[in-house]
């Protein structure tokens, strides 16, 4: 695992809540470099604070099976597209189709 950072946890959560307050019109890039941070960091705060905002079990805790899901769904929407182009290209190029299993 990385090192600790060296910027205290109050400084991590006011340049998640100035990203967050930007919404979308400035990225991750402008908005460290103003706080004299890197645009990874920045990233990485954010990131990990999602993941801490998710919704929680009854217990306050996510099971690893509950993001591991969520990332498979997520992962699977992003390829869809994807595999559907790789479809009408084989198509295109006269072959027949190959089966990838996509269930609309």
């Amino acid at each position: 695992m990385g090192r600790k950072s060296p910027c205290p946890e109050e400084f991590r959560k006011d340049a998640v809540a100035l990203s967050r307050a930007a919404a979308g019109k400035r990225t991750y890039g402008a908005v460290a470099a103003d706080l004299g941070i890197t645009a990874e960091s920045l990233r990485t705060w954010v990131r990990k604070d999602r993941i801490q905002a998710a919704p929680e079990g009854r217990d306050g805790s996510v099971s690893a099976a509950e993001v591991l899901a969520r990332l498979r769904v997520e992962n699977a929407r992003l390829l869809k597209p994807e595999q559907e182009w790789q479809l009408s290209a084989r198509s295109c190029a006269g072959q027949p189709p190959i089966s990838l299993g996509i269930v609309s």
